[in-house]
């Protein structure tokens, strides 16, 4: 078993003892998006916030616990197999780099991060990022330290946040990017396609915002190629507050990226989820600079590797809930890299955070919290509202 860094051994050392994970509390959830915070009606309904999401809070035997969230569509199964894993272990002892976590397959399955084809390959339990948070979580209180500081340390003090926005109708994307200003932000992002009213939404972004607000276009690949994405960013070439486009094509497709990136003077962006992906974009040099997910680990290390290449990076999001988000906040907070404003935008779309005093925005930035752990409690009357399945894991 992998051992501990030598700062966080000496912590262990000194604070002595030990302790057992005793059993997993899981919540099942499904919290909507709020009316008229993503598509415009002729885009269509979001759908994504139909799909549950799990809230875990892992119990130890000296009262001990720490909480996580997993991604949307996350099986129960899952959840319940990587519970089973950690039950009767000594949180302390495990390597919080790569947790001992089995993949939920046959008994004797490879589990963690560290064999073969592990994170982003379909062979690791797609519930270890949110057990990787309740174990920082639940380590960072026992040590009475931020999760930041268990991640190697923050190198700053705020994470800079833009805004959000599905697909949306001129006039709608005007009012939410006025929305935007009037909360102190800088820029949004927002969903898109090829055939979208292009000029006529931005410039009801920037009559709405003014000339300064910045714009990350992320189409989902849905520019298609390269001739219709160069086409449509030299017609856009007039509006100089585009900052970003993010995944115009296929991305398995990094010859097309190399094309795009060669053709047009607006920064492109790769959302990756795994190391092998951004060491493949790296080598072809198919973009600017990278969105980022993965857990908290995880993101660091990518982020670490894109500055290596002299590369800037966001932490992206799937829209999570407020434990997820707190997570991304640390993991922000501990890359060098992680400069460009980040995607935390679930306070403003999802009817509730399911945390107890959800983040705070101001000038378009959020400050990192200080508080052991990850610095956030569930809002129990808010689980027992939005939750449609509950189960406890415990040991035998």
């Amino acid at each position: 078993m992998a051992a501990h860094s030598p700062h966080l051994a000496a912590i262990l050392q000194a604070k002595g003892g030990s302790m057992k994970i005793t059993g997993c509390e899981i919540w099942t959830v499904v919290v909507r998006a709020k009316a008229g915070t993503v598509n415009s009606p002729e885009f269509g309904a979001a759908t994504w916030d139909h799909v549950p999401k799990h809230l875990i809070r892992l119990q130890t035997d000296d009262g001990v616990y720490g909480i996580g969230e997993t991604g949307r569509g996350v099986g129960r199964s899952a959840v319940e197999s990587a519970a089973q894993s950690l039950i009767g272990l000594d949180p302390l002892r495990i390597p919080l780099q790569d947790l001992p976590i089995d993949i939920g397959r046959a008994e004797g399955a490879p589990t963690g991060r560290t064999h073969e084809g592990s994170h982003g390959t379909g062979r690791i339990n797609p519930s270890y990022d949110a057990f990787e948070m309740a174990l920082f979580d639940l380590v960072g209180r026992h040590l009475q330290l931020p999760v930041h500081a268990l991640l190697g340390g923050k190198v700053r003090d705020q994470v800079a946040i833009d805004f959000w926005i599905g697909q949306m109708s001129p006039d709608d994307a005007g009012r939410a990017a006025g929305e935007a200003k009037a909360r102190g932000f800088h820029g949004l992002k927002m969903k898109c396609a090829i055939d979208d009213p292009w000029e006529d939404r931005i410039q009801a972004i920037l009559d709405a915002a003014g000339p300064d607000f910045t714009l990350t276009l992320d189409p989902n690949e849905r520019f298609y190629r390269p001739v219709e994405a160069i086409g449509l960013a030299r017609r856009l070439a007039r509006f100089p507050t585009i900052a970003m486009y993010e995944d115009p094509v296929p991305k398995w497709n990094l010859d097309w990226y190399r094309q795009i990136r060669a053709a047009i003077n607006v920064p492109l962006a790769l959302h990756l989820g795994n190391p092998r992906d951004v060491v493949n974009a790296i080598k072809s040099e198919a973009c600017d600079h990278f969105n980022l997910g993965g857990g908290m680990v995880e993101f660091v290390r990518m982020a670490s590797m894109a500055s290596a290449y002299g590369s800037h990076v966001w932490h992206g999001s799937g829209v999570d809930l407020g434990v997820a988000e707190h997570s991304y906040l640390h993991a922000c907070a501990a890359a060098h890299a992680c400069v460009l404003p980040s995607d935390l935008v679930g306070s403003w779309v999802r009817e509730h955070m399911l945390v107890e005093s959800p983040m705070t925005f101001t000038d378009g930035q959020v400050a990192v919290p200080d508080a052991p752990g990850l610095g956030c409690e569930f809002d129990m009357d808010a689980i027992r509202h939005y939750s449609v399945a509950r189960l406890d894991v415990a040991g035998s």
